[in-house]
């Protein structure tokens, strides 16, 4: 008996919690809130550690 374990990168998780967050206090749809997320974290991330 085998059981197939999902793999999910910090960063995918990191891309879920933002978007479950704008699906739950906006009105986008889940394809907008998938990209906003994306295009979020890109931001943040490229942000120096020392303005963060």
């Amino acid at each position: 008996m085998t059981t197939e374990v999902a793999f999910a990168s910090r960063y995918d998780l990191r891309v879920k919690l933002v978007r479950d967050v704008l699906k739950e206090n906006t009105k986008l749809s889940d394809t907008a809130c998938q990209a906003l997320a994306v295009q979020l974290l890109h931001t943040m991330d490229t942000i120096p550690e020392q303005m963060r």
